[in-house]
């Protein structure tokens, strides 16, 4: 079904036929028997219809129809490498689970073929529309073998960018599959093909060296981060991905700045870890971080990095996305080793009042942890300015660290008068990050 969305291009017009034949087909005619059993997903077989597989057809026939309207921007290759991804993917984990119930194993097969599958059905894409392209020109026509070569050409010289873009896909589809159930493929796809359609509306220049250094480096990072625990699976992927983006979207010296933040803070979090869970300090999840924590720290500098990316396309400057970017992983940062150094010592006193406090106590505060937090803002203010757009050395890195230093205060001083019951650990960070990016733009604009 997934590899149908290859064709989309051939068939014009009349893509979406195909997934709502097999739809009907599936909804009425298949309610028992081997094909049932193969293509039922979680809770069709008590409901003896194949749901799950009829409402995947019925988006895909939706995104089809979506593509081959005259004005509609999303391409095909997004559309076949979403639908690709998703269907490759869940016969990757299919293939690993006769051998492995573990979960990294699985997401691990998930990611191999679903991004294979996704390159191939962009190729195929781009095959088709260059020949497509050429108007009039029969089957063994010189202007077809002309345009055929062209074809070829072309998609060599595309193929960093689509890796990129069938890499992206993957792991964009591991992610939103481990948030939901098994028999939401229908929404991830979808999501998983705007995804791919924004990153192709940025055209970033990418190059071989860069996304192989991308993929090795972030993949072996990812498999670190998970071996040593400081990362879920669903954690792990979401840092994964993020890195790639930075490294792509930004250059090195982003993908450096944002790692720190990462590498460190998963190591803090682990650091006498059994020491703070006495103290009741420690983070939950024996240290591994999940989705929700990774991208509470990250989700402003993503915003940011985006937004650099889009900078060509909409004639605006660079310098204050790559402010915020730095501001918000330098809060990041800070906070991350303020509260887990911080929390390994006695005397905390509240920030609002400097009085005493229980450790653990929301708001509060160690000079050693204050110390700390201004040694993480240390280190991404000296990565930031060596690899980043900031300007002046000396100028950007004391603006970069200044702006951690502030996001870490406005952690504690939320924690302390709004963090409870209604406003969780995760919202406070968020907003303590964007406290530090927007300092860092404020402080970049006033002294830039």
């Amino acid at each position: 079904m997934a590899a149908l969305a290859a064709l989309a291009p051939t068939l014009g017009d009349a893509a979406a036929v195909p997934f709502l034949v097999v739809a009907g087909l599936a909804f009425f005619g298949v309610r028992d028997g081997e094909w049932f059993e193969t293509l039922a997903l979680p809770g069709d077989r008590e409901e003896e219809r194949l749901y799950g597989f009829v409402a995947f057809s019925i988006a895909a026939a939706g995104l089809a129809l979506f593509a081959s309207l005259p004005r509609t921007p999303l391409p095909y290759e997004a559309f076949a490498a979403a639908a690709l991804a998703v269907g490759g993917g869940r016969l990757g984990r299919a293939f690993v689970s006769r051998r492995s119930s573990g979960e990294f194993p699985l997401v691990t097969g998930y990611l191999g073929v679903g991004a294979l599958a996704a390159l191939a059905g962009q190729v195929a894409v781009l095959l088709q529309v260059d020949v497509i392209g050429v108007p009039g020109s029969p089957a063994g026509s010189a202007a077809a073998s002309a345009a055929s070569t062209n074809a070829v050409t072309a998609v060599v010289a595309a193929l960093p960018e689509l890796v990129f873009l069938a890499s992206v896909a993957a792991l964009t589809a591991a992610l939103v599959r481990s948030l939901v159930f098994d028999r939401d493929a229908h929404i991830t796809m979808i999501l998983v093909a705007f995804a791919v359609w924004g990153f192709v509306a940025l055209d970033p220049t990418v190059t071989v060296p860069l996304i192989a250094f991308g993929l090795g480096v972030t993949v072996a990072l990812g498999y670190i981060s998970f071996a040593l625990g400081t990362a879920s699976v669903p954690g792990m992927l979401t840092g994964v991905l993020s890195a790639l983006l930075a490294v792509v979207l930004g250059g090195v010296g982003w993908f450096l700045t944002l790692m720190s933040f990462y590498a460190v803070g998963g190591l803090a979090s682990k650091y006498r870890f059994d020491e703070k869970a006495d103290r009741g300090v420690a983070q939950e999840n024996e240290g591994a971080r999940g989705t929700g924590n990774v991208l509470a720290n990250s989700a402003v500098a993503l915003v940011a990095l985006l937004g650099y990316a889009a900078t060509p396309h909409l004639s605006v400057p660079a310098t204050p996305f790559a402010f915020a970017f730095a501001g918000a992983t330098a809060t990041a940062m800070a906070d991350t080793l303020s509260s887990e150094i911080g929390g390994l010592f006695d005397g905390p006193r509240l920030v609002t009042t400097l009085r005493r406090v229980e450790p653990g106590t929301d708001g509060a505060i160690t000079w050693q942890g204050e110390l700390a937090g201004l040694t993480g803002a240390l280190l991404v203010g000296g990565l930031a300015v060596l690899g980043m757009p900031l300007g002046d050395l000396v100028v950007g890195g004391v603006i970069v660290v200044l702006a951690g230093f502030a996001g870490m205060t406005a952690d504690s001083v939320l924690g302390a008068s709004i963090e409870g019951d209604r406003v969780g650990n995760q919202a406070v960070n968020f907003l303590a990050t964007l406290s530090g990016a927007a300092v860092a733009v404020a402080l970049g604009v006033a002294l830039g």
